[in-house]
């Protein structure tokens, strides 16, 4: 799996404003805008990520995903 497939995966299964992936090919971070989070918590937005993932996590073809997850609104204010 290479980060541009991770973000491919990703993406085709969430509409995000902002996606960025890295990682060393078993150890991954993303961060992740989309207004798909609006009103969750973190464990529900990291649940609907885990979704577009299929059963790539159970099969360990991504071993470990670490992510921040945030609305458009948080990722503006952050500047």
């Amino acid at each position: 799996m290479t980060a541009d497939q991770l973000k491919q995966l990703i993406g085709a299964g969430l509409a995000c404003e902002h996606l960025d992936v890295e990682g060393d090919g078993r150890h991954w971070f993303a961060t992740i805008v989309s207004a798909e989070f609006e009103g969750k918590r973190p464990v529900a937005r990291h649940q609907r990520v885990y979704a577009t993932l299929g059963g790539r996590l159970a099969t360990d073809e991504v071993h470990a995903l670490s992510m921040k997850t945030l609305t458009p609104a948080e990722w503006a204010a952050q500047g």
